[in-house]
């Protein structure tokens, strides 16, 4: 595997997060805390994956263009510029999210997750249809 294949692998660890955290979800909505822990856990991983991978390639790869998608283009922007807006908001959100569990303070843990897991995954499935955009229906020509 290379830097160049690093798109891919995040689009994955996205789609993984966003089944993740639909899961956990679905697990402390029936009440199995454990499970939900463990979702949450593993959606934290595959996140944080997917940010290495990001700003790895981000640092090998740049940035990729967009010039290329006619009158698609201003669509596209409006999605990476709320996309991206959200996941910068969505990380103090996760950690502050994650701490208030970790410590035990369920009720703050509850009221932040309110806001936090709409945002993560608005984040998720965007990151995954950026993906699809750049890479799959308008890539960049050679």
């Amino acid at each position: 595997m290379s830097t160049a294949d690093l798109p891919t692998v995040n689009a994955f660890l996205n789609s993984a997060s966003t089944v993740l955290i639909v899961s956990a979800l679905v697990a402390i909505k029936g009440g199995h805390k454990r499970i939900h822990a463990k979702l949450m856990m593993a959606a934290l991983v595959s996140s944080t994956l997917f940010l290495i991978g990001y700003l790895v390639h981000k640092a090998f790869h740049g940035t990729t263009t967009s010039e290329h998608m006619g009158a698609f283009r201003p669509y596209y922007l409006a999605l990476l510029t709320s996309h991206t807006f959200l996941a910068i908001v969505n990380l103090p959100l996760i950690i502050g999210t994650v701490w208030a569990a970790v410590r035990g303070n369920f009720e703050r843990h509850k009221r932040l997750a309110r806001f936090t897991w709409p945002v993560w995954l608005y984040v998720s499935v965007t990151g995954v249809l950026v993906y699809f955009i750049l890479y799959v229906w308008y890539p960049a020509p050679h």
